[in-house]
């Protein structure tokens, strides 16, 4: 039988195992030394899958700043896949200063024709 080890250490495209129960039990020691070189595994139960094995720093919670730039990546894919599409930051500034000028009453509801003839009045 092969080395587990993935030929690439620590990248994130690297082969991910799968393995049942029984097999990961018994060669427990070879599949952790696979995800200690960055290696990921999918374990399943007969057919259902059930756990995944990951290397330690990536299963550990993330700096606030860690999560933005994941976000931020992550929304940037979503964004060249067609899936969304992010506001031009000039006009979002626009439009949260417009929300600013015009708050939402409490116990009032909002009526878009309302706030369609405010900003017509306002010559927006």
């Amino acid at each position: 039988m092969g080395r587990l080890t993935p030929k690439k250490p620590y990248d994130h495209n690297s082969h991910m195992k799968k393995t049942n129960v029984s097999t990961l039990k018994a060669k427990l020691s070879q599949y952790l030394e696979y995800v200690k070189h960055g290696g990921r595994g999918q374990i399943f139960d007969r057919e259902t899958f059930v756990a995944e094995l990951v290397p330690v720093y990536q299963s550990r919670p993330q700096k606030v700043a860690d999560q933005k730039d994941e976000d931020e990546a992550r929304l940037a894919e979503l964004e060249r896949k067609g899936i969304i599409r992010r506001p031009d930051p000039v006009k979002a500034k626009a439009a949260l200063a417009w929300l600013k000028r015009h708050p939402l009453k409490p116990g009032k509801s909002a009526g878009v024709l309302q706030a369609l003839l405010e900003e017509r009045e306002e010559g927006r």
